[in-house]
């Protein structure tokens, strides 16, 4: 890597968000923590907020929206451009590169907040971008290609599906912003023209943005990392499950609960989210009392519920990226169950290192739960041991590193 030990460079590092609030964030914390280490000077460009890690370079963050919290009329009107071109942003991360001078700009989930603007800025001002794709919007404006809890592909005949059916939270304001967003991105090709390169975490995106019409070539495929833990042949395998991450309709969580009423494994689900009331609602009315709710842990609490489980249950039932839900158990020499859709379905060797079922079928995820619950502690270490070294061989920090620099080394060079 010639140029990049050499030279010393920097990284303007964007996201919405500058705290750990979801698995894109932690990629992007983690990311500027491993450049940082790699001996790059990193500035982050984000929204401001109470619950941000602190940054000498906060004095150019743009002011915060939230779209759950009340704004006067005025304030909304104001905010519904912002989504589309954010002045705001574009002013403050030209102020920003002025004064930094990056080598390279990486930006992860940007929408709507800070705004696609900041990529016409960073192009103008001849600075290179790298954009990670953690969700799918570039081909489905609503992120998700689900639609009433259902895989929807409608907008591959064009975007104008979002407003007419209401894609976003059933509002036909959302929805109509969203789609007037996707009209401007796409009729002055903000994506096309400003980003050289797109890290996509996953195979599958890549071949979905390709079914969709975007070139191949301008992806990379850099699945996300975790830290490789040493081996160990004490691991406890206990007598539960773990679903650890957003209680939403689109996780699963219903087909979960469902599948875990049937059978007298435990289940403990941790976590919050949307469809929390609901997924209660139904353990109370099956008498389910072997599942327990233990709300949002911290990154200490969560790995020792992980690592006294018998496994961990991904049962997402939309286009999942590359889970890092999945990574972590991995790390931890634990078996994972998860359906057979989207990133998941690569991650997961079915009897090796987990068990896949079939997304939505409550029977075939019951009986994944039972084939686990039966095998003995030395079976469950071979997979766990088996899922070790796929992290250490495809999904390692390492791995993770070694694409990137030549990723910016080809853009740099």
């Amino acid at each position: 890597m010639g140029l990049l030990e050499s030279v010393m460079h920097k990284l303007l590092s964007i996201n919405n968000y500058y705290y750990l609030r979801g698995g894109a964030e932690k990629v992007f914390l983690d990311h500027n923590e491993l450049m940082a280490d790699q001996g790059w000077a990193v500035a982050p460009f984000a929204m401001k907020g109470e619950k941000n890690q602190k940054s000498e370079w906060s004095r150019y963050f743009v002011d915060e929206i939230e779209f759950g919290e009340s704004y006067s009329l005025t304030q909304k009107m104001v905010n519904a451009v912002k989504i589309i071109h954010s002045r705001e942003a574009q002013t403050q991360v030209a102020k920003l590169v002025q004064d930094f001078k990056p080598s390279i700009a990486h930006g992860h989930n940007i929408y709507h907040h800070l705004s696609t603007s900041i990529l016409v800025e960073l192009h103008k001002l001849g600075v290179p971008v790298v954009l990670t794709l953690h969700d799918l919007k570039l081909a489905c404006p609503a992120y998700t290609m689900l639609r009433d809890g259902d895989i929807c592909e409608d907008c591959k005949g064009g975007v104008h599906n979002v407003f007419t059916k209401k894609c976003m939270k059933g509002s036909t304001l959302l929805s109509a912003l969203v789609y007037l967003e996707a009209l401007y991105t796409r009729t002055f090709a903000t994506y096309r023209k400003n980003v050289d390169a797109y890290v996509v975490p996953s195979q599958f995106y890549i071949d979905k943005f390709v079914e969709w019409g975007f070139p191949r070539e301008q992806f990379v495929y850099i699945p996300n990392y975790v830290e490789q833990e040493p081996a160990a042949t004490n691991v406890k395998f206990g007598d539960y499950f773990v679903y650890a991450g957003r209680l939403s309709r689109e996780k699963g969580l219903p087909t979960l609960v469902q599948a875990a009423a049937q059978q007298n494994t435990k289940l403990v689900v941790a976590g919050s989210g949307p469809e929390e009331a609901a997924v209660k609602t139904i353990v109370e009315q099956k008498a389910a009392h072997h599942i327990s709710f233990a709300g949002y842990l911290n990154k200490q609490e969560l790995a020792s519920l992980v690592e006294g489980c018998r496994g961990v249950i991904v049962p997402s039932e939309w286009y999942e990226n590359c889970p890092m839900s999945i990574l972590e158990a991995f790390g931890k020499g634990k078996p994972v169950i998860g359906s057979d859709i989207g990133g998941i379905s690569e991650m997961i060797d079915h009897g090796v290192d987990g068990l896949k079922f079939t997304a939505g079928s409550v029977d075939e995820l019951r009986a994944a739960m039972v084939c686990l619950a039966e095998k003995s502690d030395g079976q469950l270490q071979q997979m766990g041991e088996a899922a070790r070294m796929k992290i250490r061989d495809r999904f390692s920090k390492q791995n993770y590193l070694e694409k990137t620099l030549a990723l910016y080394q080809r853009l740099l060079g």
